[in-house]
């Protein structure tokens, strides 16, 4: 096989220090910021320490008073907790983050890491389906774990019952890596307990949540997209048609990978959502040569495009806004319904510079909600 085809340019960061990344942890425990608002302050300010020193009065500035960072003992005590886990943990832009994350816009600031982390080097795949798997679909999820680990490559699912369960199993010899919900010592569920076992010792596990939380709903969506961040692509197995596996799989196209599923009979609902997939453009896998020949023929050379010597026309200056201003101006163009910064940029004609520090007050303030794919509302 051609693992160059899943080679991937992002490059990486020196290694931060033990300091730095008490200050990463710090950070992005710190109220009110999430993965976005994290690589926000890191842009704007250079580095987490020197954003850890400015939130304070980043939120005083919003509004928020008597605002508090994370504390360095908070931070120490999450540390002791993961190093008891036996897990070790990799913060955004050190040597052994995963590339392929590292491109998407939210990639979790830090990941605790139980097992191999050297599959984190390897081309990967994702696996995902539904949890009341039919017995044809756990063969399918088996025949194509089995395959894609005889090609060389890691296999990515997130060590539910059923297709995850059923992909991992299957891949235990050749490399998998199971994504939680929750903290890394806090196996769900609990029929998974012996695989999660194997996989700390043989495969890799991975959380960005801190030791000991246990998994509500809200967590498996931001699990989805490290689930398919992670991946060149995503095969889809059984899915319903209202399901996680198809949050995964749009999480996919957001960051432009490759988003594959396993046909069903009309009649069973676990296929609906598979169907539909097929339905609306994803490549339809019958076995694992149709996932090697989708990526391959993804990632062919680019046509060329026609190169200019003229320079992109600017707009016309506008005149400089008040932060309050602006900040009712970005309130006024939102609603419940999540809209994308990037047509809001365009239609009030700002700077993404002077936009970003006023979303990331307005978010701290807590009057616009993030949400994945570079959208933003106001709260519900």
């Amino acid at each position: 096989m051609e693992t160059d085809l899943f080679s991937y340019p992002t490059p990486f960061t020196p290694p931060t220090t033990e300091e730095d990344e008490l200050s990463v942890l710090r950070l992005i425990r710190s109220r009110r910021v999430g993965p976005t608002t994290f690589h926000r302050l890191l842009g704007e300010h250079g580095s987490a320490r020197a954003a850890l020193e400015a939130l304070p009065e980043v939120a005083r500035a919003a509004g928020v008073a008597e605002y508090a960072t994370c504390s360095e003992a908070q931070a120490r005590a999450e540390l002791k907790a993961g190093k008891r886990a036996g897990a070790r943990l990799i913060c955004f832009g050190a040597p052994d983050y995963p590339e392929h994350l590292a491109g998407i816009d939210d990639a979790p600031p830090v990941l605790w890491a139980l097992g191999r982390t050297e599959l984190l080097t390897r081309p990967m795949i994702a696996i995902v389906g539904a949890r009341n798997a039919s017995s044809l679909g756990l063969r399918m999820a088996r025949k194509l774990a089995e395959g894609l680990g005889e090609a060389g490559i890691c296999v990515v699912s997130g060590l539910a019952r059923g297709i995850d369960a059923a992909a991992h199993q299957a891949a235990l010899a050749t490399g998998t890596i199971g994504v939680q919900a929750g903290g890394i010592d806090v196996i769900y569920p609990q029929e998974n307990t012996d695989l999660a076992r194997q996989m700390a010792e043989t495969g890799l596990r991975l959380s960005e949540a801190p030791p000991g939380i246990q998994p509500q709903a809200r967590h498996f969506p931001a699990r989805n997209r490290i689930i398919s961040g992670l991946s060149a692509g995503v095969v889809v197995v059984e899915a319903a048609t209202k399901s996680g596996s198809l949050i995964t799989a749009r999480d996919a196209l957001d960051q432009g990978r490759e988003v594959m599923a396993v046909p069903g009979h009309p009649m069973d609902g676990r296929a609906g959502g598979c169907n539909l997939l097929i339905r609306d453009g994803a490549v339809l896998v019958r076995g694992t040569e149709d996932v090697l020949a989708a990526l391959n023929a993804v990632r062919m050379p680019e046509k060329a495009k026609p190169v200019t010597n003229e320079p992109p026309a600017e707009p016309p200056p506008r005149p400089a806004l008040s932060e309050a201003a602006l900040a009712a101006k970005i309130l006024d163009r939102l609603g419940p319904s999540p809209t994308a910064e990037d047509q809001v940029i365009r239609d009030l004609g700002l700077g993404a510079a002077a936009f970003s520090r006023a979303v990331t007050a307005l978010e701290i303030e807590g009057q616009i909600e993030r949400h994945r794919g570079g959208m933003i509302s106001r709260p519900a």
